[in-house]
């Protein structure tokens, strides 16, 4: 009794001091200052080059290159062996997906911060059990009494034995046996997704109530015992098959969520009553006409007002977590479940709430401390643009009801899909204004449609991947990595032409059928890992080279090469054998230099651009993506309205103005730490190797460092193959520019020959509508037939597809200036 008493006394003191803060640096300090993990900073919740999630939605996901042994081995991240951070997720689409289940409960949330260690081949499941319960019982002073565990009790049908070490560790900590309880693969065993890295996991609960004992309420959904910590110890890989293999380096991967260690360190029974939330709740009731939060649920929850206090304070911390970083509501991906959050919390904060318009972004100060406007700004417009969807969407949906016999139970599928596809009505949205008549939608129904749409929409390509067992049995062979230095082996002539180096190699593996093979037989589709490549393999939004290769002793036969990756330091050649390939052949790489050429024309334009935008928009300008082709390049950037054209002509005049300077392009290798130094350099989000290349026009990487005054020109972190001289770039001239989403904007641009035929094409389409113009100016009352013929020659010009934003001024003031004004309404 004396020893509960002197722990639950420790305890309340805890609660007293211990805010979110001071949880969140204690974790953090723990782990560096003690057990000697390096702090990495959170990553953006927009995952890094991962297209399997829309979020981050784990602490994870930014150290799958590690797990999945292809992070780049000239990378920091290649040398992590034990880190701690403090991630920003968001579940709310693919596998974890809790924003159908946010605000009927007390716990449930987009967005949450997660608490973690990691070990990468250097501890295991005795370092990691030992640190969580001294961090648990010893510095948060929890009672030991009120901890209970769980551990995988294996699994017969996958042959998978119970992992008795790991309850043996914790009986050796001092649990009691009691304490320590076995379950099966759906609540201890960790998968990620459908394949990958996975294993057992031991879990961490915490009665909230005490003096008992609660091991039945151990992972049985009771608000009084809940999960606090998960340990995950990876041993396998799950394979496309289904099977397990195991892997050649067990890691540890540990997830505590910042909130619900909260509640229990503040003495709470729900998140929301913690600080994290606390002042959000009253900043709502502030700014709506419905009665102060109570923390109610269910049925005693009247008119689902604490439910809607709920969906606002989540939805509105994870709309300014994710525009901060980058995601914008729209029209797909990620941008699309945003969209989605962002007018379930409309709904909830107009009708149930009853707050005015606007008050949803009133809210981003006390999310974030300082006033966002940006972020304020989206979130105004499209609040904006959905309330009148929802009042369109409700009077559809009570005229829809109003027709219907009393006895249905089904509102109709073509109706709640209407209002998906055109008024942009999540369907858990139209499922809850359903529920509140107690009706549902015919779910049958609308899968049906979602499918028809799908098949219209068709389906991507998949390539060639190497999984994650093969790249480690590369690595256990000892195979060395792709030396793919020989792509930047060329030079410039006299004369203006580029002369690229020619490249021999040896095939050192070969990928089929996702396992490796020392021979392929011809028409077999396959991967192909060399010693040495000259092969740019696709990265950086650059696309991958062309070309061919032939074999010694084979020379006239040409074995394309269809497209180029990157996995693990590897770069890997997909090709359909011409004829028979073995492992240890020689053979002589041809680059399409036409091909390659042309990309390096339009990357060299794209860092020029996105000077140009800079040196135009201010530094507020920053890239949100890339994508170099040979035919064209695509720029997306932040910027908070659509350029006008008197802009994209001064932008296309800088960029011009720096193609005839003929500036020397430099690329040097730099300490990546010394390359941060550089003013004005620019980066965009993603894991940069070390050393790092810098490509800049004008003036040398070296000369940028031991300069301090900074100089105006165009300086980036790039891995891609570009021009020697911004001559070569030839001319320039934007075809099209638009905002893809409310901030982001994607500016699509030609070079070369192919400006010029934009150009003339342009200079044609100015001469059509001038003399369209004077016809018109000439016939003060025209007949109903000649405004006709008038407004279809209108219709032609318009459709032309491409022209310069010269013509595009004069096109637009002429036609919709000049042309309108004579005709009746």
């Amino acid at each position: 009794v004396t020893l509960t008493s002197r722990r639950c006394s420790a305890l309340s003191r805890a609660r007293g001091q211990y805010t979110s803060q001071k949880v969140r640096r204690t974790f953090i300090e723990f782990f560096t200052e003690q057990h000697r993990h390096r702090a990495v900073p959170s990553a953006p919740v927009r995952p890094r080059g991962d297209p399997s999630l829309l979020f981050v939605n784990a602490g994870m996901n930014q150290f799958k290159p590690i797990l999945l042994g292809c992070a780049d081995p000239r990378s920091e991240m290649a040398s992590y062996q034990r880190v701690v951070n403090s991630q920003k997720c968001v579940r709310a689409g693919g596998k974890h997906n809790d924003l159908d289940d946010v605000g009927r409960d007390v716990y449930h949330h987009t967005f949450f911060e997660m608490l973690g260690n990691w070990s990468f081949g250097d501890y295991f499941k005795v370092e990691a059990c030992a640190m969580a319960w001294h961090l648990l019982t010893e510095v948060y002073e929890i009672p030991a009494e009120r901890l209970y565990v769980s551990y995988f009790s294996g699994d017969a049908a996958s042959g998978l034995p119970a992992d008795e070490e790991t309850r043996h560790i914790w009986l050796s900590l001092g649990l009691r046996p009691d304490h320590v309880l076995p379950f099966g693969m759906k609540d201890n065993f960790w998968e990620m997704g459908e394949t990958g890295p996975c294993g057992p996991c031991t879990e961490i609960h915490y009665d909230h109530v005490g003096t008992r004992n609660a091991a039945a309420l151990v992972n049985a959904d009771s608000p009084d015992v809940v999960e606090i910590w998960n340990l995950v110890f990876m041993q396998y890989n799950r394979e496309g098959d289904g099977g397990l293999r195991a892997l050649p380096q067990c890691s540890v991967d540990t997830g505590m969520g910042l909130e619900r260690l909260l509640t229990v360190l503040q003495g709470k029974r729900s998140n929301y009553d913690t600080d994290l939330f606390t002042p959000l709740l009253s900043a709502i009731h502030q700014c709506s006409r419905a009665p102060a939060y109570s923390g109610r649920t269910e049925q005693t929850d009247a008119g689902r007002v604490d439910m809607a206090y709920r969906v606002v304070a989540d939805h509105v911390r994870t709309l300014s977590v994710c525009i901060a970083d980058g995601v914008y509501p729209g029209m797909t991906g990620a941008e699309l479940v945003l969209r989605r959050i962002l007018r379930r919390a409309v709904r909830f904060s107009t009708e149930v709430l009853h707050a005015p318009e606007g008050a949803l972004a009133s809210l981003v100060p006390t999310v974030a401390h300082i006033l966002v406007s940006g972020i304020m700004e989206i979130i105004n417009v499209n609040e904006a643009q959905f309330l009148s969807s929802l009042k369109q969407g409700r009077r559809v949906i009570d005229r829809t009801l109003s027709k219907m016999d009393r006895d249905a139970v089904n509102f109709p599928a073509a109706v709640a899909w209407s209002l998906h596809r055109n008024l942009g009505f999540p369907l858990d949205l139209i499922d809850l204004m359903l529920e509140e008549r107690n009706m549902a939608v015919d779910k049958h129904g609308v899968e049906q449609l979602a499918a028809e749409q799908e098949q219209v929409g068709g389906a991507e390509e998949r390539g060639l991947h190497m999984d994650l067992q093969s790249l480690a049995e590369l690595q256990s062979r000892g195979v060395p990595h792709t030396n793919d230095s020989p792509k930047y082996s060329y030079s410039l002539q006299h004369n203006g032409t580029y002369v690229f180096s020619p490249c021999r190699a040896s095939v050192l593996a070969l990928y089929c059928n996702q396992s490796l093979v020392s021979e392929v037989s011809e028409g077999q589709r396959c991967g192909m890992v060399l010693d040495q490549t000259c092969f740019y393999a696709e990265q950086g939004g650059q696309m991958h080279d062309q070309g061919y290769f032939t074999k010694d002793g084979l020379q006239d036969v040409l074995f394309p090469v269809e497209c180029v990756r990157l996995a693990g330091g590897y770069v890997v050649h997909e090709i359909t054998a011409a004829e028979t390939l073995r492992t240890g052949d020689q053979i002589q790489l041809h680059v399409d230099e036409t091909q390659r050429l042309a990309c390096m024309v339009k990357h060299t334009a794209t860092h020029v651009l996105n000077f140009a935008l800079r040196e135009l928009l201010g530094s507020g300008v920053v890239q949100r993506g890339s994508h170099v082709t040979a035919d064209r390049l695509r720029f997306d950037f932040s910027y908070k309205a659509s350029l006008n054209v008197s802009q994209l002509q001064e932008v296309e005049r800088m960029v011009q103005d720096i193609i005839h300077q003929n500036d020397v392009v430099h690329m040097q290798e730099v300490p990546l730490a010394r390359a941060n130094q550089i003013a004005g350099l620019r980066t965009v989000d993603e894991v940069y190797p070390d050393p790092v290349r810098v490509v800049s026009v004008g003036v040398a990487a070296s000369e940028l460092l031991s300069n301090q005054k900074h100089k105006h020109t165009s300086v980036e972190l790039c891995c891609g193959t570009h021009l020697l001289q911004t001559g070569g770039i030839g001319d320039f001239v934007i075809v099209s520019e638009r905002q893809m989403v409310k901030g982001i904007s994607r500016i699509i641009a030609v070079t070369g020959e192919d400006a010029k035929q934009a150009r003339e094409a342009g200079q044609v389409l100015l001469q059509e509508v001038e003399a369209l113009t004077a016809r018109i100016a000439t016939d003060h009352t025209p007949s109903l037939a000649t405004a006709q013929r008038l407004s279809k020659e209108v219709g032609l010009l318009t459709d032309v597809r491409i022209f310069s934003f010269s013509c595009l001024l004069l096109f637009s003031v002429v036609c919709l200036c000049r042309f309108y004004p004579p005709f009746p309404h």
